[in-house]
């Protein structure tokens, strides 16, 4: 069993659902709104369940350039889009507030959420400056908001980032697993929509073990499926289900469908 809320399913596929820029963040639609924002989030879930993925993740990847430290209006407008979303899901969903974990943990607790992707754990030199995550705060306030419950999937090698931490990706996994509690690894390619190189995926799986699922994170398409889950526990799929491949446009739902028609032929 991958995880609790997602029953017998093997080969698990969490879908992205990437909402529209938020509020405060450059690309934000204010003639269309909060009430647009919700219109496409919800229009993209159904398109996604119709497909027949495992589980929905909603993302906030157009709020482009990244934060390190979430806006308060970034949170508020986040937890509002997920709500209004929810009597629309069939299917268990989780969140990932780029790039604020302790942001992450507070909004997918304000929605009832089973799990939170984010990057918990290392330093880098990314994008957005040095990163170095706080793994110990957002985990403690899971445990102090009674979420226990509560998945919290480790990034280990951070899209648009490069690892300051010269020690091998397999032996980041398993401590990250050790030290910070790690209900997941996920590995990534350098940026959205670019896969995670195979040997990667293959050295964290083996140094993980049965010890949590291991997740490719980016980048997983018809092409490469077969070989992804023959490693890993499942996958994260955003880009390959866009129209045209393309991460910035909507839901094709043929593309969620031919997928899904793949992925169940070999489980």
């Amino acid at each position: 069993m991958i995880f609790d809320f997602l029953g017998d399913t093997k080969k698990a596929v969490i879908s992205m659902c990437h909402i529209g820029a938020l509020p405060g963040s450059p690309l934000y639609d204010a003639d269309g709104g909060m009430d647009r924002l919700i219109e496409g989030a919800i229009a993209d879930i159904e398109n996604l369940q119709a497909g027949g993925v495992d589980a929905i993740m909603f993302g906030n990847e157009n709020d482009r350039p990244y934060l390190l430290k979430a806006s308060p209006e970034g949170i508020a407008a986040m937890t509002a889009v997920v709500t209004a979303c929810k009597s629309t899901l069939k299917v268990p969903f989780g969140v990932n507030y780029l790039w604020d974990p302790d942001a992450s943990v507070s909004i997918a607790v304000a929605t009832q959420a089973q799990f939170v992707r984010e990057i918990f754990t290392g330093v880098f030199a990314s994008d957005m400056g040095v990163w170095a995550p706080d793994c110990a705060t957002p985990a403690r306030k899971r445990r102090n908001l009674d979420r226990p419950d509560l998945k919290m999937l480790f990034n280990i090698n951070a899209e648009f980032a490069h690892s300051l931490d010269q020690r091998p990706i397999g032996l980041r996994a398993k401590s990250a697993v050790f030290s910070s509690l790690a209900d997941a690894i996920l590995v990534s390619g350098p940026i959205t929509g670019q896969p995670a190189e195979a040997s990667d995926l293959r050295k964290v799986a083996q140094a993980v073990g049965e010890l949590v699922p291991v997740f490719a994170n980016t980048g997983v398409n018809l092409d490469n499926v077969r070989d992804v889950m023959s490693v890993a526990s499942g996958c994260i799929i955003g880009t390959h289900f866009k129209i045209d491949g393309d991460t910035w446009n909507a839901v094709d739902g043929e593309r969620v469908k031919r997928f899904m028609d793949a992925v169940n032929a070999l489980r």
